[in-house]
């Protein structure tokens, strides 16, 4: 008996030993929060997502870790999606783990320019003092905004200069943020599931269904959004936000971001009070921050105009529901 025991045993073991294991996660590692949510729609659980830029850290100007670094060896996959700390470190990456590949989702993205300050063209002029050559016909009060720099300076908190701080984020011109327009999301995704594919040939179905299912939500909040903006009036189409982080989401949809801040510098004296007098002319009574910055200045055009600061969050990971809630408080904001 003993010895039959002893027989059926190693059979066990035999046969146990012949099962093919486990395959790991294959790991990814991502730049930002969004990106996070597009390879774990795609990948599942496939793969093991890493995300680079940590919550409240300011992707412009993040610096990685020594411990994230040394946990970048392990990757498979690098996504990058073209931020400015990217171009600093993707080479460092790649030093780091030559086996690691390093997939610019954002390739194929048309770029757009990055939505400048308001009054831009006279800025420097208006600064120095110097006149300006409009029309005859054109009212120059509006080049005075006396009463709202009045407002703005009023307001201002106290011994803050309003030379321009450079907050170190600039894009050269093309905007960034490509992770918040659907259509350009989608280019992404199609990168991410080949790149995934390629890696891990053996999970190409698994990683296809993925990329379809999250497609379809993509076109779904598309179309939703699309008809919930276009019942919103021309004129009312202006959003006010500190910084021009939704370009892309604004052209697609037919609005106009007006920013506090842009390229990373705040606005001086005179473009304070030309965002001023904008907001009242348009009726806007709500400005826009994202936490990742100071709200500073947004305040101080918000009580100027008599109006609110209302968060929202670029950077948020779960990017289908923040999209939807960031658009109900655009729309809330535009009536």
């Amino acid at each position: 008996m003993k010895r039959l025991f002893c027989v059926i045993a190693s059979i066990a073991v035999l046969a146990l030993g012949s099962l093919p294991a486990l395959a790991a996660p294959l790991p990814v590692t991502v730049s930002i929060a969004p990106q996070a949510y597009f390879a774990k729609r795609i990948g599942g659980d496939r793969i093991a997502v890493t995300v680079m830029v940590p919550a409240g850290a300011d992707a412009h100007t993040f610096e990685p870790k020594p411990s994230q670094m040394a946990a970048l060896q392990k990757a498979r996959l690098y996504f990058a999606v073209g931020i400015d700390f990217e171009r600093a470190w993707l080479p460092r990456f790649a030093d780091v783990n030559k086996a690691m590949t390093i997939v610019e989702t954002d390739k194929d993205i048309v770029k757009i320019a990055m939505t400048p300050h308001s009054h831009d063209h006279d800025h420097d002029a208006a600064e120095a003092g110097h006149d300006h050559d409009h029309d005859a016909d054109k009212p120059q009060a509006g080049h005075g905004h006396d009463a709202a720099k009045s407002e703005a300076a009023a307001a201002a908190p106290a011994g803050h200069e309003h030379g321009h701080e450079d907050h170190g984020h600039h894009h050269e011109g093309l905007d960034p943020h490509v992770w918040l327009g659907p259509s350009q999301v989608k280019i992404q995704a199609t990168a991410m599931r080949d790149a995934l594919i390629a890696a891990d040939p053996a999970g190409a179905d698994a990683y296809r269904a993925g990329y379809e299912s999250l497609s379809a939500d993509i076109s779904a909040l598309d179309k939703k959004l699309r008809a919930a903006f276009a019942a919103v009036p021309e004129g009312q189409r202006k959003f006010m936000v500190f910084h021009p982080a939704w370009g892309y989401f604004a052209k697609q949809y037919g609005l106009t971001q007006v920013p506090v801040e842009s390229e990373g510098k705040e606005p001086g004296p005179a473009q304070l009070a030309a965002l001023i007098d904008e907001a009242k002319k348009d009726g806007v009574r709500v400005v826009f921050v994202q936490p990742q910055f100071s709200d500073r200045n947004a305040e101080v055009v918000a009580k100027a105009i008599g109006g609110s600061v209302v968060g929202v969050d670029p950077l948020a990971e779960d990017w289908l529901a923040n999209m939807e809630k960031v658009a109900a408080a655009f729309q809330a904001a535009m009536k």
